[in-house]
C-alpha cells in the first residue's frame, strides 16, 4: 500500500519522532508535516528512536493542499463526530478500503489539542474514528498514527490479486480541488447558487461526490457538463432548459438544500 501520512501543525515534536518511530516500524516512510512549530528538533530525533530515515525525507508543507497534491484518496482522523457527518469508517474499515484501491492515499491527522477544522476536512473523502472509552477518549497523536499504520499493514495482505483486471485511474488530491472550484462557480453562473448566502450546499455537494469515488475520467466528463451549463449554444435546446428552469425554482431549491450545520 503506498500511504502518506499527514501530520498538520503539530505541536510538540516528540510526537513528530513517536509517529516517525510509529511508522517506520509498520513498514511506512511516507512521512508529511504541515506547518509544524518545532521542526527540526532534538526531541523528534530521541523519539524517533532510530526511524531517522523517516525523519530525513519528511517534507514539510506550507499547506495542506500541498501535502496531498498528488494522493488519490484522503481519510482524516477526528476524535469528535460533526453535526454535519462525513463518511466514516474506523481504522480497520479504513485500511481495508484503501488496500483495494490503486494510488496514494493519505492519512491525515490534526492538531494535538484542537484536531482538524472543518475546512481542512473538506479536503479529505473520509473521516476515520477510533473508539474509545466512554469515560476517558485521550488519545495521544503518535497512539493514533500507531494504529492507522498497524491496520493498513494488515490490510495490505488483502489487497487486489495479482490478476485483477486494472482499475480504471482516480483523480489527484489536487484535480479534485480543481473540480469543486469548477462545480462552485458553475452553480453560481447558473443561479442555483447564491454566493452571499451557500448555507452548506457545497459541503454536501463534497460528500456526495466523495462517497461517490469518481473516476479521473468521469471527473472530465462531469467538468465537461459543467462546462457546457456555463456557457450554453444560445437558442438551443440546453440553453432554453437551463432558463425555464431558473424561473423561481432556484432559490426554492436552494432554501431547501440551506440546511444549517
Amino acid at each position: 500500500m503506498d500511504a502518506r501520512f499527514v501530520l498538520v501543525e503539530p505541536s510538540h515534536p516528540g510526537n513528530i519522532g513517536a509517529a516517525a518511530r510509529a511508522l517506520r516500524v509498520m513498514g511506512f516512510h511516507d512521512l508529511a508535516l504541515v506547518r509544524p512549530q518545532r521542526y527540526p528538533h532534538a526531541d523528534a530525533t530521541a523519539m524517533a528512536a532510530g526511524a531517522d530515515d523517516v525523519l530525513e525525507h519528511a517534507r514539510v508543507c506550507d499547506t495542506l493542499a500541498e501535502a496531498l497534491a498528488d494522493c488519490v484518496f484522503v481519510f482524516a482522523t477526528s476524535a469528535r463526530r460533526r453535526t454535519l457527518g462525513w463518511p466514516e469508517h474506523d481504522a480497520r474499515q479504513a485500511a481495508e478500503h484503501a488496500a483495494s484501491r490503486r494510488g496514494t492515499m493519505a492519512f491525515v491527522f490534526g492538531r494535538e489539542r484542537t484536531g482538524l477544522t472543518n475546512a481542512e476536512l473538506d479536503a479529505c473523502q473520509y473521516m476515520i474514528h477510533v473508539p474509545t472509552a466512554e469515560d476517558y477518549g485521550s488519545l495521544n497523536l503518535a497512539q493514533a498514527v500507531q494504529i492507522v499504520a498497524y491496520e493498513c499493514r494488515m490490510a495490505h495482505g488483502a489487497g487486489p490479486a495479482a490478476d485483477a483486471p486494472p482499475a480504471e485511474p482516480m483523480p489527484a488530491h489536487e484535480d479534485l480541488a480543481r473540480f469543486y472550484e469548477h462545480l462552485e462557480q458553475a452553480i453560481v453562473d447558473i443561479g442555483f447558487l447564491d454566493p452571499d448566502n451557500p448555507r452548506q450546499l457545497m459541503r454536501r455537494l463534497r460528500r456526495y461526490f466523495n462517497r461517490s469515488e469518481p473516476t479521473a475520467q468521469e471527473l472530465n466528463i462531469l467538468r465537461g457538463i459543467l462546462k457546457h451549463a456555463q456557457h450554453p449554444e444560445p437558442g438551443g435546446a440546453t440553453w432554453q432548459r437551463i432558463r425555464d428552469s431558473l424561473d423561481g425554482a432556484a432559490a426554492a431549491t436552494i432554501t431547501k438544500q440551506g440546511d444549517q450545520e
